[in-house]
């Protein structure tokens, strides 16, 4: 589909293999959209914002609460989703206090994933799959492996999800709004390939722009923006300002090309949607 958003239309300037993107605004009509929109691709990171949409999920349904205990000592479930356990990147160590410092953790999200599935005895890719992809129809997306890098999906499927956590359906709107405010704010951390950050920003599952710089984002994108990206060259931001959310989602890994890329192309985005306004 040809977007009606030009800007979506420059990712044909990318460079990489295969890439598509969509804009979907906050009633969930679609802006537009650019490229093969059904095409899977691996989302690495951009798994983590759908596994922690399931764990909330697993909140509402009162199988497990936000403050009991989760991960290493000291830790609970909300410490895990906002990357604070103390937990380090990759490797089961613990490095810091919990609370104490932002320490980005996939070895997090997968404790996460292991304590859902303990509480609801349902193997959390199943659980993901019956709590958050079923009910929003994202037949196309699947997890095989860790929730916090191994979904894959399309952006069509994004498209629905980012929908959903704009007008929710599946969870409270507060507990939506607790997942796009700061938790345990004043925090340093490292931003993945963006460096260290003060404060380095988070929700629970979901990173806070605020006024991060350099960024992933746009110059122009609003300090309430949220959302991910992933290693494997994907995206999603949800920017409560604009009223929209977008998704691009490549075949090349990340890397200088989209620190260069992403960010005019996001406030090219937002530009098109003030001129539709």
């Amino acid at each position: 589909m040809q977007s009606s958003l030009p800007s979506l239309a420059s990712i044909e300037n990318w460079p990489v293999p295969h890439a598509a993107a969509a804009v979907v605004r906050a009633d969930g009509t679609l802006a537009g959209s650019h490229g093969p929109t059904d095409r899977r691709f691996p989302l690495a990171s951009v798994t983590k914002p759908l596994a922690a949409y399931a764990v909330l999920v697993a909140y509402e349904e009162g199988a497990i609460d936000l403050d009991e205990p989760a991960g290493p000592e000291g830790a609970t479930v909300r410490h895990l989703l906002a990357h604070t356990s103390g937990l380090a990147f990759d490797e089961n160590r613990v490095t810091a206090a919990p609370g104490t410092r932002r320490i980005y953790s996939n070895t997090g999200f997968e404790a996460l994933g292991d304590h859902v599935a303990k509480a609801t005895d349902i193997p959390f890719a199943e659980y993901l799959h019956q709590a958050v992809l079923e009910p929003l129809g994202m037949t196309a997306t699947t997890l095989d492996g860790s929730p916090a890098k191994d979904g894959v999906s399309t952006v069509d499927d994004l498209v629905r999800f980012a929908a959903e956590v704009q007008a929710p359906r599946l969870l409270d709107p507060r507990t939506v709004l607790d997942a796009m405010t700061v938790t345990y704010p004043g925090l340093t951390g490292i931003l993945p390939g963006y460096g260290h950050q003060r404060p380095n920003d988070w929700g629970l599952g979901f990173e806070i722009r605020d006024g991060k710089a350099p960024h992933w984002t746009g110059a122009t994108s609003s300090p309430r923006a949220f959302g991910h990206f992933g290693q494997s060259g994907t995206f999603l931001w949800i920017d409560p300002e604009a009223g929209a959310a977008c998704v691009a989602l490549t075949d090349r890994a990340f890397g200088p090309w989209a620190i260069e890329a992403w960010p005019p192309f996001t406030d090219a985005v937002l530009a098109d949607l003030r001129a539709r306004a």
